[in-house]
């Protein structure tokens, strides 16, 4: 009887599991909703206890649809978003504002916490050589940072504060045990340290309690490691047995890039690159040495395998951008996957009659700060050449070219890499863009990179793999040696890669004439 395994992702808008043999097969996925509020533009909540309800149903969905025996379900390891999940001190939901008691998670992508980032930013200590020299408002630090400062009272009811990766395994597990995955790269531990936890850094931004308030360990553990067993009524409501082991996961991006470049990791790993294109656009390098690039998250030490250093790059708006974009236009309405449908096919329609669509649109995607390379998230977006135009037509001309923009952001941080040593020609594909051959096509003539389409759901897989180190394969190496899947390459087209270079000198022009503007 075979032995089982489940990998469960939690997005921005939804939890997905899968059940995976330990050889990578997929036998059943399912997928659950999850709720977010949006206070404003820059403000996010989640509800941790949806998130767990999803999470249930998509495990028993994805059970079901495998047709597996839960007895069998050895392993099972959760990734998520850089989300924040915070506790009282009997462990209870703890509101993070407003009056309603339910919203009690940070979404990766709230920015309230600007301000707090900047005065680390202005701290210039070591811990900004991993974060690409400037702290992000979507790290963990400038969140708590806010939250002392805008809720004392809140802030003294706190003992627990999580990852929202580490927050199901403590769901699942009841421990209290944290990866290197989430404290490497979004905490500020320094993992290649033997003391990481920079005690001076969290004295300069005021966070010496942080330990007291947040339930942190003085070690996390690698990707893989147990966390322990399933608690018996975890495994009542995730349909599982008290026999699955937890292990502990990691950051939804890190898991997708352990899914699509586990068949490199006997090549020079340094070659490749993942990219993770969803509601927001990752790509994530692997290194034996550590690489320090303005713009780019990291290098952390043992994030995704623990020998090798990982490097992040990304656009926090991606999908999020194309999705604001559909409910903005007069033409638009609520972005479904049928009306993102429509769109990319009606777009296929005006270039058969147009090849050079909407080429005196722009677009500089900035609309949620500009990640990577420039490390500002004060940045913002900006559309030159718009006309009165508001029928669909011209949603689509808006759609595409907001993907051009994009595209050639991609480009960007591209060469930001390969400026630092890496020689990568080759993006290997996870998240939801894969199932857009509109955009991975764009991706690869834009950027001149082979795209690779994965086989299957390569985020779920990354799960799965460090779920199985404890069960069967011993290390993360091992577990990808023996779980990979193939991929389709998806070749750049050199002429429209000379023709983008265009957008790509105005994206830079207009983003050096944004700097402009902002002296005045």
């Amino acid at each position: 009887m075979e032995t089982l395994l489940v990998g469960v992702d939690v997005g921005t808008g939804s939890a997905r599991a899968g059940v995976v043999t330990m050889t990578g097969e997929l036998l059943g996925r399912a997928e659950h909703p999850i709720r977010m509020l949006r206070r404003s533009a820059i403000e996010a909540e989640h509800d941790s206890t949806d998130i767990w309800r999803a999470v249930c149903r998509a495990v028993r969905g994805a059970v079901a649809e495998a047709n597996a025996d839960p007895s069998l379900v050895y392993g099972l390891a959760f990734d998520a978003t850089c989300s924040l999940v915070l506790r009282d001190e009997h462990d209870r939901p703890l509101r993070i504002s407003g009056d309603e008691p339910d919203w009690d998670t940070f979404v990766w992508h709230d920015h309230r916490a600007i301000a707090e980032a900047a005065e680390c930013t202005a701290t210039g200590h070591r811990v900004l050589d991993h974060l690409g020299g400037v702290m992000s408002p979507e790290m963990e630090i400038p969140k708590l940072m806010w939250f002392k400062r805008h809720r004392p009272e809140a802030w003294n009811r706190l003992r627990g504060a999580y990852d929202l990766a580490d927050w199901l395994a403590h769901r699942a597990t009841g421990s209290g045990a944290r990866s290197v995955s989430t404290l490497a790269t979004k905490w500020s531990f320094l993992a290649h340290e033997a003391d990481g936890w920079p005690a001076d850094f969290l004295a300069q931004v005021g966070l010496s309690d942080l330990f007291e308030k947040c339930g942190l360990p003085k070690l996390p553990i690698a990707p893989g490691e147990s966390v322990g067993s399933l608690t018996e009524a975890a495994a009542e409501e995730l349909g599982l047995t008290t026999i699955t082991q937890v292990a502990a996961g990691l950051v939804d991006a890190h898991a997708g890039a352990l899914g699509v470049l586990a068949p490199y990791f006997d090549d020079p790993i340094d070659r490749h690159l993942a990219l993770i294109a969803g509601t927001s656009n990752s790509i994530l390098a692997l290194a034996p040495d550590e690489r320090s690039i303005r713009g780019i998250w990291g290098p952390s030490f043992g994030a995704i395998v623990p020998d090798l250093w990982l490097s992040e790059g990304g656009q926090s708006a991606a999908g999020a951008l194309l999705d604001h974009l559909i409910r903005w236009h007069g033409a638009g309405g609520e972005p479904t996957p049928d009306l993102h449908a429509a769109i990319v096919a009606r777009i296929g329609e005006l270039q058969a009659e147009t090849p050079n669509l909407a080429s005196d649109l722009h677009v500089v995607p900035d609309f949620l700060g500009n990640r990577s390379p420039l490390g500002d998230p004060t940045a913002r977006g900006m559309i030159v050449g718009l006309t009165l135009a508001h029928d669909f037509d011209s949603l689509c001309r808006l759609y595409w070219r907001a993907a051009v923009g994009l595209a050639v952001g991609l480009r960007r941080i591209v060469e930001s890499f390969s400026a630092n040593g890496y020689g990568a020609t080759t993006l290997h594909a996870a998240g939801g863009h894969t199932r857009n051959p509109l955009l991975l096509q764009l991706y690869a003539d834009a950027t001149g990179c082979t795209i690779v389409e994965p086989e299957g759901d390569p985020v779920l897989l990354g799960s799965a793999m460090v779920a199985s180190v404890g069960v069967k394969h011993g290390s993360v190496r091992a577990a990808a040696r023996a779980m990979q899947r193939s991929g389709t390459p998806r070749s750049p087209n050199p002429e429209k890669y000379a023709a983008y270079d265009r957008d790509y000198r105005i994206m830079l022009e207009l983003q050096r004439q944004r700097e402009v503007l902002r002296t005045f």
